[in-house]
């Protein structure tokens, strides 16, 4: 049977090797009521298989502050596995938690590959209670762009004295089409990423200019910052 952690400190090793494609998709359910009752249906489909869905690392799922959405982040070992799974177990594993929280909204589920991390320090044992999506999306496909807004983003946290100490980590993602950069971003507690959000860097660091070129990195169309509590997991290599 597969173990799944219900813990506020479940997490996923986001430098896993191994990891040939992450999916990241989000529901919409409506209330913190459903949340909570969508969760546990989410936890109850997964114990009831004696393992992992063939190819299926790590699987993560995560309330929204807004009381509404769900996040979940799952790790495969390759798109195949991934695309295999969608079309014939999904609606199987899916059937539990329709059932939970009937209307429930699903949002695109979105493939992406892991790119770059930081900051990094192995001394670092702080447990994220808060993780922080953030999402771009360009005007078009372009991998070359991709890779250097991210480059751009790590200047700047190079170069920024300033940095809200409540930040862990970073976890930066790149859709294989070319159109959009997801940030997996650690941080000790929601209370902290909106102290760094009121900082004196238009809400995105403090006031250095290499801040500037990420706001301003031509070809940005859209996007958000969302707030996730960790709500449950399970790690394929647990039994």
């Amino acid at each position: 049977m597969i173990v799944i952690d219900e813990a506020a400190a479940a997490r996923p090793d986001l430098r896993r090797p191994g990891v040939g494609v992450v999916e990241v998709g989000t529901w919409r359910v409506g209330t913190p009521e459903r949340q909570r009752a969508a969760v546990a249906a989410v936890a109850a489909a997964w114990r009831s298989r004696d393992r992992p869905d063939p190819g299926l690392l790590s699987y993560h799922v995560y309330t929204g502050e807004d009381g509404d959405t769900l996040l979940y982040y799952a790790q495969w070992t390759d798109d195949r596995a991934r695309q295999d799974f969608a079309r014939t177990r999904r609606d199987d594993r899916n059937a539990g938690f329709d059932a939970a929280v009937p209307g429930a909204v699903r949002g695109a589920a979105r493939p992406y590959a892991l790119y770059r991390s930081g900051p990094l320090n192995p001394d670092d044992t702080r447990v994220p209670g808060c993780v922080v999506i953030v999402d771009v999306e360009f005007d078009g496909p372009d991998a070359d762009r991709q890779r250097d807004w991210v480059d751009t983003v790590f200047e700047a946290l190079e170069s920024d004295p300033g940095l809200h100490p409540g930040g862990i980590s970073g976890h930066f993602h790149l859709s294989p089409d070319g159109t959009r950069v997801l940030n997996y971003a650690e941080w000790e507690s929601a209370q902290a990423h909106i102290e760094a959000l009121a900082g004196p860097g238009d809400g995105i660091g403090t006031a250095v200019p290499q801040w500037r070129k990420v706001r301003e990195y031509p070809g940005v169309v859209g996007g958000g910052v969302r707030r996730y509590t960790p709500a449950l997991g399970f790690d394929a290599g647990v039994s």
